[in-house]
């Protein structure tokens, strides 16, 4: 690898634009501009067909987005037909922009006009690419000349929209503006400011677009300061951010430029888009939701907007994607299990108005997960904590401490030999066979109590190895007399150290469970659990298959 053959495409603004650097954090959603349908549509393998598309518009409608790049309409027939069919079956709500997208090349505006003609509101987004690369090799023309193109473009989308039936909004991006001089980029966008003439009641849109990353998010930033505080009529103009992905930093890009002043962003769900893709709305949207800024948009449904676009495009959502992904809330770590149980339950005992859970930015129900299969996912790598935590939330079973680490032991093994994840009805079932549904070889078949004084005096039939005794005890209580009578009965060397009850359900009719913990001549502590609409039944139940677990 030889380094040395890349040098910087980006240039600084002639004067210093800092002041975004002072700004903590955006105070409000800018305007949000969906390009899934065109910029993301043209990067797919096999782009979306009519059908596809409509349901997308539909789904990009249901989030909220107020405008949406429908196509390049002079590109082909299937993106020409789409936009006269969003328009002449009236398929765009009262309150939302379509926009398309125009080179500046006469025959292709004309084309254009020709789509969105009768349009109730739409977006004619023009643009020439302005960086040196571009002019040194493709183009082969001056800065004059590629001014030149701008102007005119401009200058012939003014026409044609006073000729056309329809509400035109103009937009004009010099394209692969973070490897053009700032100066010149701000000279051409002047220029077709000074066509358009903006107006508070008309006010048109200047796109800074990221179209190839070339620099860290500091440089972007700067650049968007000088070009929005030496832009002429500013105050008629929205700026807007069209971030892509070389170097990861669309986020980072589009937060920072919204720092240094831009009004405005374009990008697509979850960053679908050429190369590594365009800046993901999803991440920032939600990155603002996080902070306490109402980004204006719905992801409070992520699983069906994720089926939607996985299903037009083909495109599959990163399991780490952030807010989105199957796995971004998933704790499959003890220690990280652990916290999350902490912290919900001290959420929860003291009624916390805020978020603060470790290990998760934002409720995981906000965007339409569930804590039992999303959050606390349980294998080989996990511990007492998680384990604990789904058996209590999901089958209402709040197991004594000691208990946790036994079976979170068990599911260890379980998990780490079978290498797999275990689900939360297989966690159930480890549970029953390890603790509840231990029969043998001791059992208990009758038992009858009589209040004595200082006690109470049991008689239990119980069964070993085919046979049957009945034998008297006392004890301090019921089950500690069960518990000496089968000392007696069987010369069993343990002591009782563990015992605790519950309810599992609040009414008239529940069940109550029983944990007991005994500890063994060998000094090893058995466990064992019983579930019973009687509580005395249920606590007998989980002392013998406490003693029948070896």
């Amino acid at each position: 690898m030889n380094a040395g053959k890349y040098i910087k495409q980006y240039y600084m603004p002639p004067v210093k634009s800092v002041k975004w650097m002072e700004k903590e954090w955006i105070e409000k959603a800018p305007v949000w501009c969906s390009v899934d349908l065109r910029d993301g549509n043209q990067a797919l393998v096999v782009p979306m067909d009519l059908n596809q598309k409509i349901r997308f518009f539909k789904q990009l409608v249901k989030i909220g987005f107020k405008e949406i790049e429908v196509g390049f309409p002079a590109a082909s027939e299937t993106e020409y037909e789409f936009v006269r069919t969003l328009i002449e079956e009236n398929m765009i709500p009262n309150d939302v922009t379509i926009q398309v997208l125009t080179q500046a090349r006469e025959h292709i505006i004309r084309k254009t006009f020709e789509a969105i003609k009768g349009a109730p509101r739409a977006i004619v987004h023009v643009y020439n690419s302005t960086s040196v690369s571009q002019r040194e090799q493709v183009f082969k023309k001056s800065k004059e000349e590629i001014l030149k193109i701008a102007v005119d473009g401009a200058a012939l989308l003014k026409k044609l929209a006073e000729e056309t039936e329809g509400n035109f909004q103009f937009e004009y991006s010099p394209e692969s503006f973070t490897g053009t001089e700032p100066e010149y980029a701000l000279e051409v966008c002047n220029a077709v400011l000074d066509v358009w003439q903006p107006v508070p009641e008309k006010k048109c849109i200047i796109n800074l677009p990221v179209t190839v990353q070339h620099s860290m998010p500091h440089v972007y930033a700067s650049q968007v300061e000088y070009m929005c505080d030496h832009m002429k009529y500013r105050e008629n103009v929205i700026v807007s951010l069209h971030p892509h992905n070389d170097r990861g930093c669309g986020v980072a890009d589009a937060e920072m430029g919204l720092l240094a002043g831009a009004d405005r962003i374009e990008g697509t769900l979850f960053g679908n888009g050429e190369r590594t893709g365009n800046v993901d709305i999803v991440t920032l949207g939600m990155n603002m939701y996080s902070q306490g800024i109402d980004p204006c948009l719905d992801f409070s449904n992520m699983p069906e907007i994720c089926e939607v676009y996985e299903s037009c495009t083909g495109m599959k959502i990163d399991e780490r994607s952030p807010y989105s992904g199957a796995l971004v809330f998933a704790a499959f770590s003890g220690s990280h299990q652990d916290a999350i149980a902490k912290g919900m339950d001290w959420r929860e005992k003291r009624r916390q108005e805020h978020w603060n859970v470790p290990y998760l930015p934002i409720d995981p129900k906000d965007v339409g997960r569930d804590y039992d299969g999303d959050v606390i996912r349980i294998n080989s790598q996990s511990g007492k904590g998680g384990v604990g935590y789904i058996l209590e939330r999901k089958y209402g079973l709040n197991l004594p401490a000691k208990m946790k680490e036994s079976i979170g032991y068990a599911v260890k093994d379980v998990s780490d030999q079978k290498h797999k994840e275990l689900q939360a009805d297989e966690i159930f079932e480890l549970f029953k066979e390890r603790f509840e549904n231990i029969k043998e070889p001791y059992s208990v078949k009758e038992v009858h109590f009589q209040q004595k004084e200082g006690g109470i005096l049991t008689q239990v039939t119980s069964g070993f190895a085919g046979k049957t005794m009945v034998t008297e005890a006392f004890g301090n209580g019921r089950l500690d007399a069960v518990s000496n009578a089968l000392k007696k009965a069987y010369n069993l060397q343990y002591q009782l150290e563990v015992y605790q009850e519950h309810a599992l359900e609040q009414s008239s009719s529940s069940r109550a469970v029983a944990y007991v913990g005994i500890r063994k001549a060998d000094g090893t502590l058995a466990w064992g659990a019983g579930i019973h609409a009687d509580i005395i039944h249920a606590s007998i139940d989980a002392l013998v298959a406490a003693i029948n677990n070896k």
